[in-house]
């Protein structure tokens, strides 16, 4: 390891520690890297750069944000959590179990964990509040629950880890739905088992009629993830062209069916998309700059040779590479993440014999972690201030969600078929 690439770590990890932002600590870094080395001139950051980002497929990117964010003020989420309610009833937990549910089905429509919580917790955590649910307890059970957004398809992070490591979207999408609906069921069951020690109860009670007014209600809204999954596995669109339909899709029933979409809404909801979407591709543009010096530097070499000679067991080096996963996800943002550390796993996978879509499922919900776990926590901050309490109210009942949620992770290590399977089928 030469002395430019420890300096190259090294003022990554101080802008990290200082609290920078994760496009200008990848940028920065690499750009002393280049000044320090002399390894190239600098117009190569923004050759870098620009190459990152110049990719069809990103384009996805912008319009599932958008689909997302026309679905929420659309009327579409009303309509989710209505269903969900209806389905649960006066349970113990319930209205737990409705807010974990109804992410679920939301994140199979926005793409976004911080849009999951944002959307289904302000409606949620104000009657969670009512009914006597503990407000540390309800934020805890929405971050987790919202991050599924970033594992049920369609994901935003899927998109990019197929783009850096040139993995199949569609099989992505589709290996991705029973380890989102395994993660959903185990969060569930935690919100149950706290709930039951504490006495918090649902809504209104179980009732056929209201089950089947709710769900006709909610056909529009549940019509929108079959035809994004279902047209790309039939090959009808390409995942970016399904966003663009998705697009339209919520358009129409926003616009024309319920008429919640006003000019005013529509433009907000552009400048919206447009400054998510800005510091995204900043983070990819970055991060490609970054990658490109550590694959200059044979960063994936060193980092194949080190876990080889430490196992021969594929099992044994998935493991590892989840442990670093989960120690990263705890400060640095998701997309950096899969950009940095994508090009460095993929040598390792090859020499393994696993599949990158299998591992990018893997990551995926590590990553989901990640965003509940501080001191970064994106998700489960988002939770805290929808549910306007300090961070640390969360703290006391985070454990157990996280902990099946790791529980999960490690089922999903041990028995790879329940990510494979489904993908081998359909495709």
């Amino acid at each position: 390891m030469s002395l430019a690439l420890i300096l190259l770590l090294v003022v990554f990890a101080v802008l990290v520690l200082l609290d920078a932002p994760i496009a200008v600590a990848l940028g920065l870094s690499s750009m002393f890297y280049l000044l320090i080395a002399d390894a190239a001139p600098m117009i190569v950051v923004a050759q870098r750069a620009v190459a990152g980002i110049n990719s069809f497929t990103l384009l996805a990117i912008p319009l599932f944000l958008l689909a997302g964010l026309l679905m929420v003020h659309g009327g579409l989420a009303p309509r989710i959590i209505a269903l969900c309610s209806a389905l649960i009833g006066r349970r113990t937990g319930g209205l737990a179990m409705v807010m974990i549910i109804a992410c679920m089905m939301f994140g199979s429509l926005s793409g976004s964990g911080v849009a999951d919580v944002v959307a289904i917790g302000t409606m949620m955590l104000p009657a969670m509040r009512d009914q006597g649910y503990a407000p540390g307890f309800s934020a805890s059970a929405l971050g987790c629950a919202g991050s599924l957004g970033t594992v049920i398809p369609p994901s935003i992070v899927l998109i990019v880890y197929g783009t850096a490591t040139n993995s199949s979207i569609g099989q992505l999408f589709v290996a991705a739905i029973l380890p989102g609906i395994l993660l959903g069921l185990g969060l569930m069951l935690v919100a149950w088992w706290i709930s039951r020690r504490n006495g918090w109860q649902g809504g209104e009670p179980f009732s056929w009629g209201e089950l089947g007014r709710a769900a006709k209600g909610s056909v529009l809204a549940m019509l929108a993830p079959i035809i994004i999954v279902g047209g790309i596995r039939l090959g009808i669109f390409t995942p970016t062209e399904a966003a663009g339909i998705g697009v339209a899709y919520a358009l129409f029933i926003g616009v024309v069916v319920y008429r919640a979409l006003t000019l005013t809404t529509l433009m907000r909801l552009l400048r919206e998309t447009t400054e998510m979407t800005g510091v995204i591709l900043l983070v990819i543009a970055s991060a490609s700059v970054f990658g490109w010096i550590l694959a200059a530097e044979q960063v994936p070499q060193m980092a194949v040779n080190g876990i080889t000679q430490a196992t021969q067991s594929g099992t044994v080096a998935l493991l590892m590479m989840m442990a670093v996963l989960l120690i990263l996800g705890t400060f640095m943002e998701s997309i950096a993440i899969i950009l940095i550390l994508a090009p460095v796993f993929l040598p390792i996978l090859g020499h393994y014999g696993i599949d990158p879509v299998y591992f990018g499922i893997l990551l995926t919900i590590n990553l989901a972690i990640g965003a509940n776990t501080p001191p970064l926590g994106i998700d489960l901050m988002a939770a805290c201030r929808v549910g306007e309490i300090p961070l640390s109210a969360s703290f006391k009942y985070l454990l157990p969600f996280l902990g099946v949620m790791v529980g999960v992770l490690l089922l999903l290590v041990l028995f790879p078929a329940l990510i494979t399977d489904l993908p081998g089928i359909l495709f």
